[in-house]
């Protein structure tokens, strides 16, 4: 029996993210989730609490998925551009990401606390430990504050799977492989900037 609960649970948040991506949370309704899974909506109330709870864990498991996809700054000579290029590579690949972010932004109160906000600021307060390091070694400009040099990596390397249009209407390009593989070469070659003329 604990399979189908496993199971039940995993149907529901896979539905949640995609209904969470594509409608934010005011615009999602638990019997879209339900229906999406091919579950009954009284299995997420008792699995979940409520649909705010619910989407507080699905975008805490895609910052998850995130960060263990998507290493930090190695110590075995590892670049700045090659971390920037590994966040684009992802936002490509997995849009929905920055779609429930956006939606966070948009719908919950400005300036509160989000769900799990210490503990997201953790894992960002270690990129920045990680980027400070790397400025310390000389292999990252020290002259930007680390925290600094975090958040321009992340709005650089995500924005344009955040925006498209707007990349489109700026590049003036299409989303061929060959045009994706240009926005990543500039995004690395962007981000390499940062690091110390040799």
């Amino acid at each position: 029996m604990a399979w189908h609960v496993a199971e039940t649970k995993a149907k529901l948040k896979a539905a949640a993210v995609e209904e969470f991506a594509e409608r934010g949370l005011a615009g999602t309704r638990v019997e879209s989730i339900a229906r999406r899974a091919g579950v009954n909506k009284e299995r997420l109330y008792n699995y979940f609490g409520s649909k705010e709870d619910l989407f507080a864990l699905v975008l805490s498991e895609e910052l998850d998925r995130f960060a263990e996809s998507v290493p930090m700054l190695a110590e075995d000579g590892d670049d700045i551009g090659a971390y920037a290029g590994r966040c684009f590579d992802y936002h490509c690949d997995h849009p929905v990401l920055i779609r429930l972010q956006h939606w966070e932004a948009l719908e919950l109160p400005a300036g509160k606390p989000v769900p799990d906000e210490d503990d997201r600021a953790s894992r960002y307060a270690h990129k920045t430990a990680a980027i400070a390091q790397a400025q310390r070694d000389g292999r990252v400009i020290a002259s930007v504050d680390a925290r600094d040099l975090v958040f321009a990596i992340i709005a650089m390397s995500s924005w344009w799977a955040a925006v498209p249009q707007l990349a489109r209407m700026v590049t003036g390009a299409d989303d061929s492989p060959a045009e994706r593989a240009r926005r990543r070469a500039s995004v690395v070659a962007i981000a390499r900037r940062l690091a110390p003329d040799s």
